[in-house]
């Protein structure tokens, strides 16, 4: 989790529309919402750019071309590791743009689509073992019907079946050392962001060294998108979503 407080959060992100690229020097970790592609999209130019929808295909728009990544479902445990195609713009409030084949190999809840993604560095050990998926990928005819890929994907590993509750989804906004500094921050927002509802601003206190400052709970994609764009439109970035089970 990543934010930017410039000038005592009076200072507004730039809205301009080119792709910034991450601080390689730093492995970039993140926890939100995937952006499941589909062809209408692209018709719609939703998404600029057109993705193989029958295999396992990401992109992330401020990472490399080529970055390994993996992506995991926090609900099931499930993950895999595969390159950045393309940098491929999308909405800012997603944190990767993924094809359907991936969504069904993570089990992702499609109404809930959230997951974890770390960069993968190209000297770890494990990477060369991951890798040989793309050796996989490259058999698979490019029209195949996306139902082998799923029967193959289901035949090599069994998919855990998540129960569906009502989960409580959060957005952290800052985590700090002084609980002090968590409150004025949490007085900041409630004072400079109006149309947020200050109710949903709270503090959490994790142990003796960490407080947090977490905007919540929501129960729908929907309404966390809403309060996400005004805290980065506030001058907040990247920051994390997650479910409180």
């Amino acid at each position: 989790m990543k934010f930017r407080l410039v000038f005592l959060f009076f200072f507004v992100l730039s809205c301009a529309p080119q792709l910034t690229t991450f601080n390689q020097k730093k492995i970039y970790t993140s926890k939100g919402f995937a952006y499941i592609y589909n062809d209408n999209d692209y018709n719609e130019k939703i998404i600029k750019r057109k993705m193989n929808n029958d295999i396992m295909q990401i992109s992330h728009q401020n990472l490399k071309t080529g970055t390994l990544i993996k992506i995991s479902n926090p609900m099931n445990k499930e993950s895999v590791v595969l390159k950045n195609i393309k940098r491929i713009r999308y909405p800012d409030f997603y944190k990767v743009l993924i094809t359907k084949p991936v969504a069904d190999k993570l089990d992702l809840d499609k109404d809930l689509p959230l997951l974890e993604i770390i960069e993968i560095k190209k000297n770890k050990s494990f990477v060369a073992k991951k890798a040989k998926i793309f050796n996989e990928e490259k058999k698979i005819p490019s029209k195949a019907p996306v139902a082998s890929v799923q029967i193959s994907n289901i035949s090599k590993n069994k998919l855990k079946k998540v129960e569906k509750k009502n989960n409580q989804i959060y957005i952290l906004i800052g985590t700090f050392y002084s609980e002090n500094t968590a409150k004025f921050l949490k007085q900041r927002i409630n004072k400079d962001i109006k149309d947020l509802n200050p109710k949903k601003i709270k503090i959490q206190k994790i142990n003796n060294k960490e407080t947090q400052v977490i905007s919540g709970p929501y129960t729908s994609v929907n309404l966390v998108k809403n309060d996400y764009i005004k805290l980065t439109s506030f001058g907040f970035e990247e920051l994390d979503i997650y479910i409180n089970e």
